[in-house]
């Protein structure tokens, strides 16, 4: 296909999004499966413009001033892949699965607004009434963060150190410009794709299928580190969901002590399994079954909570989601979050951690959950997070924005990361 069937086939799948009001992942395999005769280089790039559309909404269609599909899938294509209104009309010339080229009108306005600077609401890319919240979290630079977080992503991996190391996996991706990680010394970084490229299927790999790497970004990553976890421990992840730094903990403590993972939803813990055999992870043991943790109360060196939230801080991998968003939903992860904090920290020894954590970056989910729950349970206090840090992370410098609770925050504009939010507490002993 051409660039003209590409944008084509972009804003057909955006329109479908728009008027049934479904996840972007959904509607490109639907896609897909109506039109087997794209190769996989097409629908890679085909979903580069759907999801550079919505990582890019609002700046897109400020170029056309109208958010129609058609000009969301053009501004993108003006705002990511380098072209002009001139290149992408001589592009579609002559290619029947073009849609209608840019006209006089739209090709004057998209010039005469690409030479302006972008409003910051514009070009923060994110829902007007999301401002509030950003702004109370980053202040004048609120814009600048959220502009980072309507980026193309790096693909993530991290080396199972049970079984591999990150040399022997820089070697095996230096076709794909791999480099260590800025932060997590298991971190293997593939930059964001160029263009109309794709990141490479890297769970087809033999390494991924023997357990060598997993799939994560580098901030999760730093979220396990950060906990603490240590060879010989007791920890709970309580909100294990797929495993992810259940598996980063288990390396961490080289397949010592002891981890129980738990997730109330089963369908959300199921891959776990898949993966702790194939990680080679035999310190952990994994259920669904709130009742069987009663043993565990009190008696926990730490306790995970990686809590559900509004998952602002994956916007750039996640972009529909941020536009699915609305404040209600927002209240409903607070009070969800307010409750598992309260249920999980009883499980926590005097003397032992919890470790709250997010992939947020709403104040309102961070760090006004922890002065919240601090108020309610006041067993608990702050821990050092530079100490924290610096024991994870040596030589690594810890990111400004910590906050009023002494939570580490990590965005992609300030620690090159996916957004998170970790904080870390302590139980007191004697109380």
């Amino acid at each position: 296909m051409r660039l003209g069937g590409r944008l084509a086939a972009a804003i057909e799948i955006l329109a479908d999004i728009e008027t049934r009001y479904r996840p972007a992942a959904e509607a490109l395999k639907d896609w897909g499966l109506s039109h087997r005769f794209a190769g996989s280089g097409d629908r890679a790039a085909i979903g580069n413009i759907v999801y550079d559309a919505l990582r890019r909404k609002r700046s897109a269609g400020w170029l056309f001033d109208s958010d129609a599909p058609r000009h969301l899938a053009f501004g993108a294509v003006l705002l990511e892949c380098r072209e002009t209104t001139d290149s992408l009309n001589v592009a579609m010339d002559g290619d029947r699965f073009a849609p209608e080229p840019l006209s006089s009108d739209e090709c004057a306005l998209a010039e005469e607004r690409g030479a302006e600077a972008m409003p910051d609401e514009v070009r923060a890319d994110s829902p007007d009434w999301c401002r509030p919240q950003l702004e109370a979290a980053f202040g004048a630079s609120w814009a600048d963060e959220a502009a980072a977080l309507a980026n193309r992503p790096p693909l993530d991996l991290r080396v199972n150190t049970l079984k591999s190391d990150r040399e022997k996996l820089l070697r095996l991706f230096a076709k794909q410009r791999a480099q260590a990680g800025r932060h997590s010394p298991a971190c293997i970084r593939i930059p964001p794709v160029d263009g109309a490229g794709r990141h490479p299927n890297v769970q087809a790999e033999p390494a991924f299928q023997k357990g060598w790497f997993e799939v994560q970004d580098e901030g999760s990553q730093i979220a396990a580190l950060l906990s603490g976890a240590a060879p010989g421990m007791n920890v709970l992840d309580f909100c294990a969901g797929a495993g992810g730094k259940t598996l980063a903990m288990s390396a961490a403590m080289e397949n010592t002590g002891q981890i129980h993972a738990f997730d109330a939803e089963k369908p959300r813990l199921a891959p776990i399994f898949e993966r702790l055999k194939r990680a080679g992870s035999r310190n952990v043991q994994a259920t669904p079954d709130r009742a069987a943790l009663e043993p565990l109360m009190g008696k926990m060196d730490i306790v995970l909570v990686d809590a559900p939230c509004t998952g602002s801080g994956t916007w750039r991998r996640r972009p529909d989601a941020k536009w699915r968003l609305t404040d209600r939903q927002l209240e409903q992860r607070m009070a969800e979050q307010s409750a598992i904090l309260d249920d999980a920290c009883g499980f926590v020894r005097p003397g032992g951690t919890l470790v709250y954590v997010t992939c947020s970056v709403f104040d309102e989910e961070n760090g006004d959950q922890i002065v919240a729950f601090r108020a309610r349970q006041g067993d608990f206090e702050v821990a050092d997070a530079s100490s924290a840090w610096q024991a994870a992370l040596p030589g690594s410098p810890l990111p400004q924005l910590t906050d009023k609770a002494g939570g580490v925050r990590l965005t992609p504009h300030s620690s090159d990361t996916d957004g998170f939010y970790v904080a870390m507490l302590k139980r007191k002993f004697g109380e």
